[in-house]
């Protein structure tokens, strides 16, 4: 099978994973929850103008991303494997902008190889690559609104690269990347239209052209991004005024990036390298031997170094830094790794070899450590930790990066790399067929869910103390009380009517004692947070909780 071949077969597998068993797990209760709810909320209430969560107002965000799983119940029905569909067409959309961004940068280099084979290399190497990145599998399986805030962005680069690289197709690429920005800011905000429009602005800078501001047709563009973004907070102003909109643009956005809103631990000027490198692996390991012939290429990979840098410098200085907040980045990693990996086959002799020898053979001693991790901490550690499939993926870990390490010493770089991408391939299936099946298992709420839905009446309260379990909303159907404050949480078990309460075990006989009613433990659920803990659930004379251990 010829490399070609090979490439497209792995990047056939990757892709396909991203829909299997979309409907195999329950919510992830980090984030997955309120895209699950605020859409069937808002068909429930049939107003796609404001968006609930909890039944209760939820304008933190913009709305497209709820239109869109809005959408996908409306054909397929209400549930988790439809509202991941979108997120997976997301993820193989960001596939798609390496593949075409690394074509964009294999071309037009020095004119010293046949371009067209070249920029096709690139583009398999960079999407297959992408495809199988541990990461992007994952968040292609829970994340929806930064699969697709990074997406949209990815698509405002590749237009942007396209109208660079094809000067005669310029205008019809500029609207669609004016397209794709307004679509990123109704996504998640002005985000989608500041962190671009740095980095086109530099990258006109660097290369002495800012006179080209006026060929980028930014009275039109202006034109198509409000025709995008404008109808929906129109609706708002007129049913709301100012209150949610002000909220969103000061708070949510200006707010987090200056005073850190939400952030539980300080994190300096260098939180953010380790996660460029656990992002795109395993092409970010090439990106230093991509820079270092960087210079010598085309226009293109400068636009994608400068996109790479704008992200990370802008988010290296906010108050607020999430390792997500620079997922936009992926994309031009790839596409960097893919077009230095096309060089080192057309020229395997060269220094590209070397530089691309050691990388792989890095990136396989750093896979190897990885798999041994796994190991130790699921086997050797102790059982309390044991998942199916774990013991697998570190087996495969530590003997598919030693041979990859293997045969970058014997310098056969590219040989090396396809044992790398063969191997993400392996992980990433027994990832999703093996271990995430098994960890639902300490994942309590639907098990929460099924026993409360049993007892529940119309008229009962449910109440979650210090607790982040937002998908109970969504598997009970009724709204959920939240609490913080333990005295207005005593005071709630404490009311006449029946309740049930979420709280941890530790909480509970702290607090029992200040609840003015009899209370029971009606049943126990395991978590995994460092060991194994245990949802206990509480059921009073008058009321009911629930309670971890």
């Amino acid at each position: 099978m010829t490399r070609r071949a090979t490439l497209t077969v792995i990047l056939a597998l990757a892709s396909i994973l991203f829909f299997v068993d979309l409907g195999g797990t329950s919510i992830w209760d980090a984030n997955e929850a309120f895209y699950v709810e605020t859409p069937r909320e808002m068909l429930e209430a049939h107003d796609l103008i404001n968006p609930t969560f909890d039944y209760e107002p939820r304008f933190n965000k913009p709305v497209l991303s709820y239109w869109v799983v809005a959408a996908f119940y409306k054909l397929f029905g209400v549930s988790v494997a439809v509202q991941r569909i979108p997120i997976a067409i997301g993820a193989l959309i960001i596939v798609a902008c390496a593949f075409f961004l690394a074509r964009a940068a294999a071309d037009g280099g020095l004119g010293t190889r046949d371009e067209g084979r070249g920029t096709r290399d690139a583009a398999l190497w960079a999407a297959a690559g992408l495809a199988v990145s541990p990461r992007l599998v994952m968040f292609a399986r829970r994340i929806f609104i930064d699969i697709w805030i990074t997406a949209f962005m990815s698509l405002t680069l590749l237009f942007f690269a396209l109208s660079e690289r094809h000067p005669e197709r310029r205008r019809l690429f500029l609207i669609l990347m004016y397209v794709a920005a307004g679509l990123g800011t109704l996504t998640k905000g002005p985000v989608a239209i500041v962190l671009p429009a740095l980095a086109f602005l530099l990258y006109l800078i660097v290369h002495g052209e800012l006179r080209r501001l006026r060929s980028m047709m930014l009275p039109l563009g202006v034109v198509i991004v409000c025709a995008v973004v404008v109808p929906w907070y129109l609706a708002v102003y007129h049913q709301h005024g100012w209150p949610y909109i002000k909220a969103f643009f000061i708070g949510e956005n200006i707010g987090r990036y200056t005073s850190g809103v939400g952030l539980q631990q300080e994190r300096g000027l260098l939180f953010y390298p380790p996660i460029i490198l656990t992002d795109s692996l395993p092409l970010s390991f090439f990106l230093v031997a991509a820079a270092a012939w960087w210079w010598r290429e085309s226009r293109i990979q400068t636009l994608l170094w400068i996109w790479i840098a704008v992200i990370v410098l802008f988010f290296s200085f906010s108050a607020n830094k999430q390792d997500l907040y620079i997922y936009p980045i992926v994309p031009a990693v790839a596409a960097l790794a893919g077009a230095f990996l096309s060089r080192v086959e057309a020229d395997s002799s060269g220094p590209f070899a070397w530089w691309a020898a050691v990388t792989a053979g890095v990136a396989g001693i750093f896979l190897a450590a990885a798999g041994a991790g796994v190991l130790y901490v699921f086997e050797t550690a102790g059982r309390v930790y044991a998942l199916n499939g774990a013991i697998a993926i570190g087996v495969v870990g530590v003997c598919g990066g030693l041979i990859a390490f293997a045969l970058a010493v014997a310098r056969k770089p590219l040989a090396s790399t396809f044992t790398l991408l063969i191997l993400m391939v392996a992980l990433d299936w027994t990832f999703v067929l093996r271990v995430l099946p098994d960890f639902e298992r300490n994942k309590p709420v639907p098990g929460i869910s099924e026993t409360l839905r049993a007892r529940l009446r119309p008229d009962d309260v449910v109440a979650v103390f210090h607790e982040a379990v937002p998908s109970l909303v969504y598997y009970l159907r009724r709204h959920v009380d939240m609490y913080i404050d333990p005295r207005a949480f005593v005071e709630a078990m404490s009311q006449p009517r029946r309740v049930y309460g979420v709280l941890t075990l530790s909480d509970y006989d702290e607090l029992r004692p200040q609840i003015s009613r009899p209370t029971c433990i009606i049943d126990r659920r395991p978590t995994f947070a460092g060991a194994v803990a245990h949802y206990e659930r509480l059921w009073p004379t008058i009321g009911s909780g629930f309670l971890k251990q």
